[in-house]
């Protein structure tokens, strides 16, 4: 049975840690249990709250203080915590730790991250001189504290010699289904996400931030509730008289709301969506044509166009 080693350090975020071991959980459901340990990684020592580990969210966290023996099919990952503002507060690895993680990924075992525990796998040196990520928020932090590290922007997750390193909260699920797929084919992994009631399982190279959150960023409730419209509705046809008589509003009024909130049009929001979800398709095995059409575009012709100039 195959161990996946949780390496918990102060101020862990729950989903980091939740996400991938309920993916690593699930597989046992169909067929491949994996054995999940959780050791604390506090620098503090031993002690009377040895083990104990805080949460970002407050709940306190139960680990256990000694490694189990691991071998070369054996994984760890080290979910990430709240950075705040400054990076020379985030955890410190001790040696030991640090020394752990090295032995591991030296003996052929695979050695994760999500969003800032790419840092712990930094303090280790292994993200010298290989493609990492982390969570967009952190890349700059993460680049500046290892510059040998190649830190590659927008993407969820990177794979490179046995390091694997995710963006982070959510991502930590699409970078546990990607081991799973690469172990046990890429059903089982199609299994595991249906059965989390996840979307579907992401390719690494897709962007962070989907288009439905990179023009959210306004506090203008009329393009708010537009956009809500066109995100469940974007396949289909949506003039802009209909976009706003659902705001109630005019359509030169609409326009001017719009662009200034979200800084594009709304038929370019559409757009955008439109391409994003093709380019989801097509990663996924899908040719120009049928996404084109999946999406409702009546002309392949559109998306190649608004592919090239993206």
């Amino acid at each position: 049975m195959t161990t996946v080693v949780f390496l918990l350090l102060p101020g862990v975020h729950l989903l980091d840690l939740a996400g991938p071991a309920q993916a690593f959980f699930t597989a046992g459901d169909f067929g491949h249990r994996y054995d999940l340990r959780y050791v604390s990684g506090d620098s503090d020592g031993p002690g009377p709250d040895a083990g104990v580990v805080a949460s970002a969210q407050g709940l306190p966290l139960v680990a256990g203080t000694e490694w189990p023996a691991l071998g070369a099919d054996d994984i760890v990952v080290v979910p990430g915590w709240r950075v705040g503002n400054d990076p020379a507060a985030w955890p410190h690895l001790s040696q030991p730790m640090r020394e752990r993680l090295r032995e591991h990924h030296a003996a052929g075992g695979t050695v994760a991250s999500v969003c800032a525990g790419a840092d712990a796998l930094g303090q280790a040196g292994l993200l010298d001189g290989r493609r990492c990520t982390t969570h967009h928020a952190v890349q700059d932090a993460l680049a500046a504290r290892h510059p040998r590290a190649h830190v590659v922007r927008d993407v969820l997750f990177t794979t490179d010699g046995g390091v694997v390193t995710s963006a982070g909260i959510a991502s930590g699920i699409d970078l546990s289904l990607h081991l799973l797929a690469m172990r046990h084919g890429p059903a089982l992994a199609a299994r595991v996400a249906r059965e989390m009631v996840v979307y579907a399982r992401r390719n690494g190279t897709e962007p962070q931030a989907s288009a439905m959150l990179r023009h959210r960023s306004h506090v203008d409730d009329t393009a708010h509730r537009v956009q809500d419209h066109i995100d469940a509705h974007f396949t289909h046809t949506l003039p802009l008289a209909d976009l706003a008589a659902h705001a109630g509003v005019a359509e030169r009024t609409l326009t001017r709301l719009f662009t200034r909130a979200t800084g594009v049009t709304p038929l370019r929001y559409q757009q955008i969506l439109r391409r994003e979800r093709a380019e989801h398709l097509i990663g996924h095995g899908a040719t120009i044509e049928s996404a084109a059409r999946a999406v409702g575009f009546e002309n392949p012709r559109t998306l190649r166009r608004l592919r090239s100039s993206a």
